[in-house]
C-alpha cells in the first residue's frame, strides 16, 4: 500500500510539473509575441490563468489571460504602463500564439496606466500626487469599481503649483473625464481646493484660485488602449491614474496591444 501511494504522488507531481512547466512555456512564447507586434523593448508580464493548462492548451482555448508592460514609451506623458486581461480566449490554430495571431476574444478589459510622476512632470507640478477621492479611501468598501479603480469624481491631485505663483503645497479635487475623437483625451478639471484631514490642509487666497484651479487643469491626448477599447472608466488607484475600457466579444490583432 506504501508503495502504491508513493507510486501515485510521483505520477501527481510528475504531472503538475509537465503542465506547470508547459504553461511556463506558453506564457513565455505569448510574451515573446506582443512583444515583437506591438514594437515593446522588453518581454511584457504574461500570465495564462486556470488550472490544470493542458486541457486548455489541447481545446486551443485559454479561460483567461494577462498581459501587462511597464514603463512603456508614451510621445504625451512620457511612460505609461499597458494591461489586458482577455477572458475565454479562441487561439485558432496552435496553442502558441503567434506575432501575428488574430484572436478571439469573449471580454476584454483596457487599461492604460499613468503615474503621479508622469502626469505632475506633464502638468508643470514635478511633486504631484494623485489619490482617490477622500469619501472612498474613507469608506471601508473602498468604493471602487470592480478592478479597484475609484470614481472619477473628486480625485485627489496634491502639489506645488508654482506656475500659479502658489509656493505651497496644496489639495484639489479633480474631475477626470474622456473626450474627443475616439474618446482618446483624458480631461483634468480642477474644481475646488480640499482642506482637513488626508489633505495638503492648505487654504488658497480667494484672489489666486482661478490660477490655482487652472494650474490643477489639462488635457492628456493620444491616451489609446490597448487593442483599440474604448474607455468605460476613468479614475485612481493607489497614486495612478487609471483609463479603462471593457468589452465583449471582440476579435483582437496582437499588434494592436500598444497604441498610443
Amino acid at each position: 500500500m506504501i508503495g502504491v501511494l508513493g507510486t501515485l504522488v510521483v505520477i501527481g507531481v510528475g504531472a503538475v510539473g509537465t503542465d506547470f512547466g508547459a504553461a511556463i512555456y506558453a506564457e513565455y512564447r505569448l510574451a515573446r509575441s506582443v512583444r515583437t507586434s506591438a514594437n515593446l523593448t522588453w518581454d511584457p508580464s504574461v500570465g495564462i490563468l486556470g488550472f490544470p493548462f493542458i486541457p486548455q492548451a489541447m481545446r486551443h482555448h485559454y479561460n483567461e489571460v494577462e498581459i501587462k508592460a511597464s514603463g512603456v514609451d508614451h510621445a504625451v506623458v512620457g511612460k505609461a504602463s499597458l494591461e489586458s486581461t482577455l477572458h475565454s480566449v479562441e487561439l485558432g490554430d496552435s496553442w502558441l500564439v503567434p506575432p501575428d495571431a488574430t484572436l478571439t476574444v469573449g471580454k476584454v478589459e483596457s487599461r492604460i496606466i499613468i503615474d503621479s510622476t508622469h502626469v505632475g512632470r506633464f502638468m508643470g507640478i514635478p511633486d504631484l500626487l494623485v489619490e482617490a477621492p477622500t469619501r472612498e479611501t474613507n469608506d471601508s468598501t473602498g468604493g471602487t469599481t470592480e478592478s479597484g479603480i475609484s470614481s472619477n469624481r473628486g480625485v485627489v491631485f496634491t502639489g506645488t503649483p508654482t506656475k500659479a505663483g502658489f509656493d505651497k503645497k496644496v489639495s484639489i479635487a479633480v474631475d477626470l473625464s474622456v473626450t474627443g475623437p475616439g474618446a482618446t483625451t483624458l480631461v483634468l478639471t480642477a474644481t475646488g481646493v480640499l482642506t482637513g484631514a488626508g489633505t495638503a490642509d492648505q487654504d488658497v487666497p480667494q484672489e489666486q484660485l482661478p490660477a490655482v484651479l487652472a494650474a490643477f487643469s489639462t488635457s492628456l491626448p493620444g491616451q489609446k488602449l490597448p487593442f483599440g477599447i474604448a474607455p468605460t472608466s476613468e479614475g485612481a488607484r493607489g497614486s495612478d491614474i487609471i483609463i479603462e475600457g471593457i468589452t465583449q466579444g471582440v476579435t483582437i490583432d496582437l499588434n494592436e496591444f500598444r497604441l498610443s
